[in-house]
């Protein structure tokens, strides 16, 4: 499964939730926390559960519910629209914000499971606490990706937003290690110009270029570049071809490095053109 994009929507507008979609998000996330006014979260629960119900609702995406923080209102969430039959049917995984450590993904589980509605957990770390204890967040039993937020860290921390990134960098590079080491999916910060595609492209390459398997976005239009910037092109895909072709033969003959097209490759190559191989399938581009 792709998770290139995550594409939010918020949850008190039934409207864009059911056209959300079509943007061709890998992952489409009804979101009942941040984009939904204290005032208006009745109402978004109902119209996050009044769209899962929907027969005609019938998504490629994988759907995703973030819920509220846990001792905040992930409970009364769960309750609204995980606690119905048909409504959990057609949700795939749900988002928890805020994660402060394991035991918060551990809560969340546990109102899942009581509510006979185990689904993954996408884990937000987005605080100082969060990044300090991504290893033990992105292991949790109920993880299966951990996803950076830097505009609530910055805030936490008390950092100025710049366009390098240099005030989040190393917290960009802790998640996306401890999401490998877990062996769960790491997805990167929303880019918040929705505007400056340019600079979109820039900085989903630059987190596909750290390791991370995707990028969150707030608004449809960003969908694209970043599915793009995700999904190995021809020449890439025919190099890892290439590459593991020539592993398969220096295996045969016992040898650790062989040369490709006049490059000496190794294993770590050998992992890089199986990587590309393994988000290529993902894409469905082989």
């Amino acid at each position: 499964m792709a998770r290139r994009s995550v594409l939010f929507s918020p949850g008190d507008q039934p409207d864009l939730l059911r056209k959300a979609p079509d943007a061709g998000a890998d992952v489409v996330v009804f979101d009942l926390e941040d984009a939904v006014a204290p005032a208006r979260k009745a109402e978004a629960r109902e119209a996050v559960r009044s769209v899962l119900v929907d027969p005609a609702f019938d998504p490629a995406s994988e759907v995703c519910v973030r819920v509220n923080p846990v001792g905040v209102a992930a409970a009364a969430d769960v309750d609204a629209v995980l606690g119905d039959d048909a409504a959990a049917a057609t949700v795939d995984s749900v988002m928890l914000p805020k994660a402060g450590d394991a035991d918060d993904v551990r809560t969340l589980w546990r109102l899942l499971d009581e509510r006979d509605c185990p689904r993954p957990v996408l884990a937000l770390v987005e605080s100082a606490a969060g990044v300090l204890h991504a290893e033990a967040i992105a292991a949790a039993e109920a993880t299966d990706a951990l996803v950076f937020g830097a505009e609530d860290l910055a805030a936490d921390i008390g950092a100025s937003r710049t366009d390098e990134g240099t005030e989040v960098l190393y917290a960009r590079e802790h998640a996306v290690l401890a999401a490998s080491a877990a062996g769960v999916d790491a997805v990167d910060t929303v880019f918040t110009d929705i505007e400056d595609i340019e600079g979109l492209r820039d900085a989903t390459q630059f987190a596909a270029e750290l390791g991370y398997d995707g990028k969150m976005a707030i608004h449809p239009g960003q969908v694209d570049p970043i599915n793009e910037a995700f999904t190995p092109d021809e020449d890439r895909i025919e190099w890892a071809r290439e590459v593991l072709a020539a592993k398969e033969r220096a295996d045969e003959a016992e040898r650790g490095v062989f040369r490709v097209d006049g490059e000496m490759v190794d294993a770590p190559l050998v992992a890089q053109a199986e990587r590309v191989i393994e988000r290529a399938e993902a894409a469905d581009r082989i």
